[in-house]
């Protein structure tokens, strides 16, 4: 097992040989600590670690886990997002159960992490593979996000020129996706401009926070972004975008809308900068990603994805249509209702 990427969004390991599982629990473990967990949370987070990791060396090809703190609703948790390409499970459900094995170990794996997670979600899919999302919180779990998002660096970098951000301004419920233009640190600088921007930023429509970000970005190499705004309530989806940052409306039933982003880059020359409105109904998710990611994907061919968690769903298309070859970066959101 190596750490492939360090970033400030988490660590990612590359899984490969048994030694892995102990190494990943040690590093989570650490984080545990560091978010002061408390002993026995740390003892739950530590099974969920090992047993994680031994179900990818044991099961899955090209297995890689990712390792992050969480925050919401003023406690710190952990989360761990594993995620490999097959051979896949025909019912995730069944597997979870204790006493289920299709190698003929005693099947306690995947419900040993059920048991112990504060929160668990999961997709599989024969000849795909699967992802495993899990967080573990100190206390009483905090209620699962409306959008979930995942970055990774391009191979061979440890930092990523992409990231993304959440925010709730004044009842507005906002998504930020950034790309620094390039890679390595000056990328990530530019990133992190936006970001440090984007939740700082007066409440406003998108147009108006991508203005902000536009002007705050000016000693940076720049950036594209796009920001996004959902109010279902009102059965409406707000977007403003600069560059080649792609956004999806995907309907209930796997149709897609694509969002308008207009040419510029956040930080230089005087970009024209336009909001726009799109049908967002009950069902609908937003998909937003960087250039790091390929634009061919079909809901069609991940049959119940849509009713997965934001993050789940993410990581399921960061795996499947992100390149090596660049910074990757994939947010989906959802109605909260």
């Amino acid at each position: 097992m190596n750490a492939d990427a360090v970033t400030d969004s988490g660590i990612w390991f590359r899984v490969e040989a048994s030694s892995a599982a102990s190494a990943v629990r040690r590093a989570a473990e650490r984080l545990g600590a560091q978010v002061e967990m408390g002993a026995v949370r740390i003892a739950d987070l530590a099974i969920v670690a090992a047993e994680l990791t031994s179900n990818l060396v044991k099961h899955a090809d090209e297995g890689v886990l990712l390792l992050r703190p969480v925050r919401r609703a003023g406690q710190a948790g952990v989360e761990l997002i594993a995620i490999d390409s097959g051979p896949g499970m025909a019912d995730l459900t069944v597997s979870s159960q204790d006493g289920h094995s299709t190698t003929g170990t005693l099947g306690i794996g995947l419900g040993a992490i059920v048991r112990q997670a504060s929160w668990f979600d999961g997709y599989s899919l024969p000849g795909k593979g699967t992802v495993l999302a899990v967080q573990v919180w100190p206390a009483e779990p905090a209620r699962p996000s409306w959008a979930g998002a995942l970055t990774r660096p391009l191979t061979g970098e440890t930092v990523s020129g992409d990231g993304y951000a959440v925010r709730v301004a004044d009842g507005r419920h906002q998504v930020l996706v950034s790309d620094g233009l390039g890679h390595g640190p000056l990328a990530g600088a530019a990133t992190d401009a936006a970001l440090a921007a984007f939740r700082d930023a007066p409440a406003g429509p998108p147009a108006v926070v991508v203005g902000h970000l536009h002007r705050s970005m000016s000693h940076t190499r720049g950036a594209a972004l796009a920001v996004a705004e959902l109010a279902p309530a009102a059965g409406v989806l707000h977007y403003a975008g600069l560059g080649n940052i792609s956004g999806v409306v995907v309907e209930g039933g796997g149709q897609r809308r694509g969002l308008v982003s207009l040419p510029g880059i956040a930080g230089h020359q005087r970009p024209t900068i336009r909001e726009y409105d799109y049908p967002f109904g009950p069902g609908a998710r937003l998909v937003m990603h960087s250039d790091g990611v390929v634009d061919r994907w079909r809901m069609a061919d991940y049959p119940g994805l849509m009713e997965r968690s934001p993050l789940v769903m993410a990581a399921t298309l960061l795996r499947d249509a992100g390149v090596r070859r660049d910074d990757a970066c994939v947010l989906v959101a959802r109605s909260w209702a």
